[in-house]
């Protein structure tokens, strides 16, 4: 028998307990209130604050940026040593104000790799002038300032700031005695340009030196839009240029730089007279020589010989003047001053190949005066000439007579170097600023030569770079000249006298004090230069990295 139960479908109202007894254990139970927030789902993280919490509120975050932007906090001037400057390079402040020299020096002495990166120039050339004639006018400008004297350190910058100024900043300036070289490589995988120039001719102008310097100044000036073509033709016309003096002009010179030097050292008018004859003599025997194509070694030993000849002639005529005067102030007219100061800056500065090989000149160059004038000593004491070794010099007190006389001596060697005419008055007070230094020092205050003259030139370089960086040129134009009367004549002249005497080693004395003086001139002009460049803010381009060198181990 089949059985069936009649069933009837649940009310509404059962359906709806039905319902709620199955939902979820979770749910809330009624009669429970629960305050609900407005919109919000229930389930939050379970790192959220609880209500109640005092918490204060922070400023609107910055928006994201890139994982290699610097923080909030970083200062690009003042960067703290855990972060690296934004360019990935050491910051260097190189303001447009000061000398392009600076500039260049500064960034010289810096790794490539480190050096700031070059800001787009725009010149003439949409696209820009060829590698090969950048390097080539690099190098035509370079030779024109190391034939006409200048350091090694200011060459390679000046051959720098060319190459920068037509957006050539990776390139490597290299400087010898005779050769010049300029390497640029445009990145790390392309091949390197490379091109050297010969310098075979030395010629003392500081007139186109000067020039030069200009030329290099408006190229490096960012604001001076300069086209290769423009700076090929200015630079034909720097060399095309006349010298500023005649060559009879240069030979009265030469007479009264030897004339004002035997002042100097005691001398009166007949010593003065006979020195400027001497002097000018030995000059155009020298200039004969030249023309004939002998070497300078021989020019400078037959301009040694009319001083020295004329001096002994005044002794064996029983003159009463003195002739040690008149040798002494020929000597002051050939000492090489201009490359000795060269050469010493040169080694201070780390270029020990060109410093040797302007050293050795300058030691060719005096042997060819002590050849010179060693001949005619040796004639006059055969001849019976008594010439005294003992002799004292300059110290007679004039010290108005000799402060005029050093300055004439400044403004013929100024002539001499053919300098402009708007610098000339400027070396001749400084001229006399060193000599007023030196016989304070060593007259009056009866200090040693050697500390009097080192001072002097100190005074003399400081002098000079302070000029030239108020005019953005070349500070040789103003100390080169100036040293002129700190020069060791009356030592090398008495050393020299003392060896053709047989008296050795009286002369090595007065040869190793004369060497002394020259020394002490040089390091006090390269010393007095850097002081400037250190301590005074007139154009200064904030710390200078100097080369890390070694101690001696």
């Amino acid at each position: 028998m089949t059985y069936t139960e009649d069933r009837k479908p649940p009310s509404d109202e059962a359906r709806g307990v039905f319902d709620s007894e199955i939902t979820s254990e979770f749910a809330v139970p009624d009669g429970l209130a629960v305050p609900r927030a407005g919109g919000e789902s229930e389930a939050t993280s379970e790192f959220a604050l609880p209500d109640g919490l005092d918490v204060p509120q922070t400023p609107p975050a910055e928006p994201e940026g890139s994982a290699f932007s610097p923080p909030r906090t970083y200062s690009a001037k003042h960067p703290p040593p855990a972060f690296t400057p934004p360019t990935g390079i050491p910051m260097v402040s190189l303001t447009k104000d000061v000398p392009w020299q600076d500039r260049m020096r500064t960034m010289l002495r810096m790794p490539v790799a480190e050096r700031p990166a070059l800001e787009p120039v725009h010149k003439a050339e949409e696209e820009g002038p060829a590698v090969p004639r950048v390097l080539d006018m690099t190098l035509r400008i370079g030779e024109l300032l190391l034939a006409g004297g200048e350091g090694a350190e200011d060459v390679e910058a000046a051959m720098f700031a060319v190459c920068r100024s037509y957006g050539l900043d990776r390139c490597e300036p290299n400087v010898t005695f005779t050769l010049l070289s300029i390497s640029y490589q445009p990145s790390l995988v392309e091949d390197p340009v490379t091109a050297s120039r010969t310098v075979r001719r030395r010629g003392t102008d500081y007139t186109r030196l000067a020039a030069v310097f200009q030329l290099v100044d408006d190229l490096s000036d960012p604001e001076t839009h300069i086209s290769l073509e423009e700076a090929y033709r200015r630079l034909a016309e720097i060399r095309r240029n006349r010298h500023p003096y005649p060559g009879w002009v240069l030979t009265c010179a030469s007479g009264l730089l030897a004339g004002s030097a035997s002042v100097l050292v005691g001398g009166d008018l007949v010593v003065f007279v006979a020195a400027a004859l001497g002097a000018m003599l030995g000059d155009r025997l020298a200039w004969l020589c030249a023309g004939r194509g002998l070497p300078e070694f021989y020019q400078f030993t037959v301009a040694a010989m009319p001083p020295a000849a004329i001096g002994i002639a005044l002794t064996l005529a029983h003159v009463d003047v003195k002739a040690s005067a008149v040798v002494t102030g020929g000597l002051f007219a050939l000492l090489p001053g201009r490359a000795l100061v060269a050469g010493v800056q040169d080694g201070l500065t780390g270029f020990y190949i060109t410093a040797a090989a302007r050293l050795l000149e300058v030691m060719y160059f005096f042997v060819g005066i002590v050849v010179g004038v060693l001949m005619m000593l040796y004639v006059g004491v055969q001849l019976g000439a008594h010439l005294n070794p003992d002799a004292a010099l300059g110290n007679s007190e004039r010290p108005l007579w000799q402060i005029g006389a050093s300055m004439l001596l400044s403004l013929t060697f100024a002539v001499l170097l053919q300098q402009e005419r708007s610098t000339v008055l400027a070396v001749t007070l400084n001229g006399g600023v060193a000599w007023s230094v030196y016989g304070a020092m060593a007259y009056t205050g009866e200090l040693s030569p050697v500390a009097s003259t080192a001072v002097a030139a100190g005074l003399v370089g400081l002098f000079g770079q302070l000029l030239s960086r108020y005019q953005f040129a070349s500070a040789l134009p103003y100390t080169t000249a100036a040293i002129g009367p700190l020069l060791p004549g009356s030592a090398t002249y008495f050393g020299l006298l003392s060896f053709a005497q047989n008296n050795v080693d009286k002369g090595l004395v007065s040869l190793s004090t004369a060497a002394a003086l020259a020394m002490a001139i040089a390091i006090g002009v390269n010393l007095g230069s850097e002081i400037s460049r250190m301590f005074l803010r007139i154009g200064s381009a904030g710390k200078r990295k100097a080369a890390k060198r070694t101690r001696g181990f």
